[in-house]
């Protein structure tokens, strides 16, 4: 888990490296797709639902069950399109940074507290986390590729 969060961290500090290559943020390739804008938005509400799940198992009653979450309408009541690039980043940043302090002090014990995800499987803490990290890096390359 250790080398895992080491290098999410080291995506988090290179974030405003790796994207300051990118002019299009605004474009959305259609009606019903995310702009780059958008996506960055769609990563901060994960971001701060998940800051939420990570803190919280601590202290709930488990197992710890997931609510979901609309994804496409809080993009549209956040408006990311309208947000400039770079407050999206500062808060994107923001809230990662303080994720990994989070995961960073988690017991293994906390790690394996159980979780019970919308559909139903149960899993725990340590997936979760993991799972976080792989739907970041997933946005992360749909914004980067060419």
């Amino acid at each position: 888990m250790k080398q895992k969060i080491n290098a999410f961290e080291i995506v988090i500090d290179g974030l405003r490296n790796s994207l300051s290559s990118i002019t299009d943020f605004e474009t959305k390739p259609s009606d019903t797709s995310w702009s780059k804008k958008e996506i960055l938005g769609h990563l901060i509400d994960s971001a701060i639902n998940n800051l939420q799940r990570f803190t919280e198992i601590q202290y709930v009653e488990k197992p710890y069950i997931i609510r979901p979450y609309n994804q496409n309408e809080l993009v549209k009541a956040n408006n990311y399109q309208d947000k400039e690039v770079a407050d999206l980043l500062n808060l994107l940043t923001a809230l990662n940074k303080h994720i990994l302090y989070v995961v960073s002090n988690q017991t293994e014990q906390i790690l394996h507290y159980q979780i019970v995800l919308p559909n139903k499987t149960v899993t725990d803490l340590q997936f979760v986390i993991e799972d976080y990290f792989e739907h970041f890096y997933h946005h992360l390359h749909q914004i980067t590729r060419k």
